[in-house]
């Protein structure tokens, strides 16, 4: 089933996915291109290794480098929110933001 990527965006305009995935393209470009493909995948429902973490809001795993991750949530079975990315060593920090960005947009 195929799914639409959007990203998450602040009430100030600030994209929190895309600011990360930048950064990262600069440092890590290999990196960068791995997580896109990832998410391109998932956009065509192969997901690969993800698992549901909390509060509706998901973990999509890359395995490379650091242990790199995606966070994002499903809106009617359509659309994959993409709210921040990070790594293993800031997992917990990023998953929280995640859960605030998802209430924030459910509350919109």
């Amino acid at each position: 089933m195929p799914y639409t990527a959007k990203r998450y965006q602040e009430d100030s305009g600030k994209v929190p996915y895309t600011d990360w995935i930048k950064k990262l393209r600069k440092k890590d470009l290999r990196a960068a291109v791995k997580i896109d493909n990832r998410v391109d995948r998932a956009e065509s429902g192969n997901f690969g290794d993800h698992k549901f973490e909390r509060d509706g809001v998901w973990e999509l795993r890359v395995d490379y480098g650091p242990g790199y991750r995606v966070y994002y949530a499903v809106e009617n079975k359509e659309i994959i929110l993409l709210l921040v990315g990070g790594n293993k060593a800031t997992q917990d920090k990023d998953l929280d933001k995640a859960v605030a960005y998802w209430r924030d947009y459910q509350a919109r």
